[in-house]
């Protein structure tokens, strides 16, 4: 097995690599190892990440490549794993299949298996196949003898002993059938919410832009509906989103934007829209690409009760602090390493299995 200390250094390593792209610039450091076998590849990769998927913008792609170098530090990952029992793990085969949904967004699945030791079997989306397999060929240049500990599939799933498979409702019951003998975490749709009062300043409105706009909407942690109370006026909320407006000079979310417009106007639906963004009442959770639901809410300890209720639908819910497992507005894209999906203990259950 791969000594803990050798794989937190490795992953330490990694997060300084990745420290060099970020929206801000794109910035050689001479000091990070196999840099010239790595920084011109990694470099192409987004380039080709880009090119292959059109919803992975460049800003996209830099984002999320920002929020793991923030999270791969040897402070942050002693922190996580000091949580756990290590001992007397049984290594095991555990098969991982990973969303396309924003970019990387099956690492974490991944690095929680690395840290468990366990050999890992990936079957990625075709939406994202470049930059993880490319990150592990610089891992495996840090420490050779994880060499041999992932395998990337392309066929079918066999001889594995546990499951991590993260779809859609659909795909999620296929997998529930599936995967019915093995040990398993299976996750479907969920979407996130915002809860306003009316007595947000402006930087909060701001702030929760980007809990909108970011990745196109496309996260499970992306708010997708708003909880507003009774004669709510949204004048401040359009004006605050305003500088999202160049997100519909992207090709993919404007064709959604004007077919989505199309099918709302055909059926009737009122609409408040501002050119790039359309808000619909509705009672839905998961809002169409362009556009946000919003409900109005009664009480807030009547709302409490309706997402207690529908928990199984939500991932996050963010508000101005109007309880504490809320989180603050233009954070639910930059989860820790202990923000579990579906808030399920990712690394408790390798460590059971």
């Amino acid at each position: 097995m791969t000594s803990k200390s050798n794989t937190i250094t490795a992953l330490n390593e990694l997060g300084r690599f990745l420290r060099q792209f970020s929206r801000k610039s794109i910035s050689k450091d001479d000091s990070v190892m196999n840099n010239d076998l790595f920084f011109d590849g990694f470099q192409h990769q987004l380039k080709i990440s880009e090119e292959h998927n059109g919803w992975f913008s460049k800003n996209n792609l830099l984002l999320a490549i920002e929020n793991w170098s923030s999270l791969l530090n040897t402070d942050s990952l002693n922190k996580w794993i000091t949580n756990y029992n290590f001992e007397n793990i049984t290594q095991k085969k555990v098969a991982i299949i990973m969303a396309g949904n924003i970019p990387l967004v099956g690492f974490h699945d991944f690095l929680c298996a690395l840290i468990c030791n366990h050999n890992i079997i990936i079957k990625q989306s075709s939406n994202d196949k470049h930059l993880l397999p490319f990150l592990l060929h610089y891992i495996n240049k840090l420490v050779p003898e994880l060499k041999n500990r992932v395998t990337f599939l392309e066929g079918n799933l066999e001889k594995f002993d546990a499951v991590i498979a993260t779809g859609s409702d659909n795909t999620a019951r296929y997998f529930e059938y599936y995967f019915k003998d093995k040990p398993s975490i299976i996750r479907k749709n969920r979407n996130s919410v915002a809860i306003l009062t009316g007595e947000e300043s402006n930087d909060h409105l701001l702030q929760l832009s980007n809990d909108i706009f970011q990745y196109y909407g496309l996260g499970c942690r992306s708010v997708s509906k708003l909880f507003v109370p009774k004669n709510y006026n949204f004048d401040a909320f359009f004006e605050a989103i305003y500088h999202w407006h160049p997100i519909v000079e992207g090709a993919k979310y404007a064709n959604n934007y004007d077919y989505n417009k199309a099918v709302f106007l055909m059926s009737e639906f009122k609409l408040l829209e501002n050119g790039f963004l359309m808000l619909k009442e509705d009672s839905s959770y998961a809002s169409p690409i362009a556009s946000l639901f919003y409900e109005h809410y009664h009480s807030f300890e009547d709302l409490s009760k309706k997402l207690e209720i529908d928990s199984d639908k939500i991932q996050c819910i963010v508000s101005n602090d109007l309880s504490e497992n809320h989180l603050i507005f233009g954070s639910t894209q930059t989860p820790n390493l202990d923000d579990y999906a579906d808030g399920v203990d990712t690394v408790d259950f390798l460590l059971k299995i």
